[in-house]
């Protein structure tokens, strides 16, 4: 069983970052492939025919070579930077992958994989980080780039209650409902059902990746020479994905506005003002505005986190929604 063994240092080191790439390739499996990979119904059938002039690109063939039933290539997805990290940051970093761990990855899935010949000819091309890099930003534009300022949004909240209990609890908390099979024992984090061996952080922390297309599994990053990291399903992930973000009530919209009733509906956790703006496509002035309007009536109210103002229902807002 893989472990990760945590220190204090660790602690103090341990971050957070956003991967677009990793839920766009958990997401083009899902659309490509017949079982769905935990993608419901209702969003396969939205987003295949989307799809559905790039299936014939050999490059999707690729990317499958790349992948095995519990593990891919690290090289096209690598651990993240950042919580502001985006599907360009991901691009750029895929193309400047090293040469060598590019070409020793792909020998060890090709040699694994039974993918046809034009899959090797993509990953045997000297410009195959180009062209995987071309189709990923082209599959991005009609499968995830749409939905992503909410998606964004949905795991920006999860950071910051993560880190939150991770500062005030320690691990424990933190990783309490992370996923069944990831316990905190005896100073270390258990990944139940991956193999390896205890892993010593040593002081370098460890990188934790909320994903809405993770969901309901778990990926780690445990080899050299990338960062150690987790990528677990963020909180909330199932419900969205089945029933859709929040819609305001039509009496809550005629009683205050459209508006500001869907700002209140998605207030349930905190956000900021810039990232309520992005998950509904509206100005951050607007938001502001209509922020400003809740806080007054006494149905929101907002606290400093870091560098950030979050907002959140009050028990009047959660009463006047519900």
């Amino acid at each position: 069983m893989l472990r990760f063994v945590v220190g204090t240092e660790d602690l103090l080191r341990t971050r957070f970052a956003l991967s677009p790439v990793f839920d766009l390739i958990n997401l083009i499996r899902a659309v490509a492939g017949p079982y769905g990979r935990g993608v419901p119904a209702s969003w396969l059938a939205r987003l295949r025919p989307r799809f559905e002039p790039l299936q014939a690109d050999p490059v999707l063939d690729a990317i499958h070579a790349l992948h095995l039933d519990t593990s891919g290539a690290t090289f096209i997805c690598p651990p993240p930077q950042r919580i502001g990290q985006t599907m360009e940051d991901d691009l750029a970093a895929l193309r400047a992958a090293p040469p060598p761990l590019v070409r020793e990855e792909i020998d060890y899935y090709l040699a694994r994989s039974s993918s046809a010949a034009a899959a090797r000819e993509v990953l045997t091309a000297p410009d195959v980080l180009d062209r995987l890099a071309v189709f990923l930003a082209a599959a991005w534009s009609v499968l995830l780039a749409e939905d992503w300022p909410k998606l964004r949004l949905l795991c920006e909240r999860d950071v910051v209650h993560r880190s939150g209990e991770l500062s005030r609890a320690g691990w424990e908390a933190a990783l309490a409902g992370l996923h069944p099979k990831l316990r905190w024992r005896d100073g270390g984090i258990d990944l139940i059902g991956r193999r390896g061996h205890a892993t010593v952080l040593d002081g370098a922390g460890l990188l934790l990746v909320p994903s809405v297309f993770i969901w309901p599994e778990f990926a780690v990053f445990a080899d050299e020479p990338w960062p150690k990291a987790i990528v677990y399903p963020v909180r909330g992930v199932a419900t969205l994905l089945e029933q859709g973000p929040p819609e305001a009530p039509e009496h809550l919209a005629a009683l205050i506005g459209r508006s500001r009733a869907l700002i209140l509906m998605m207030l349930a956790d905190p956000a900021s003002t810039s990232q309520m703006a992005r998950a509904l496509g509206m100005a951050v002035g607007a938001v502001g505005d209509h922020l400003g309007v809740l806080l007054r009536s006494g149905v929101v109210e907002r606290a400093r986190a870091g560098r950030s103002v979050l907002y959140r229902r009050t028990p009047l807002g959660d009463a006047l929604v519900g």
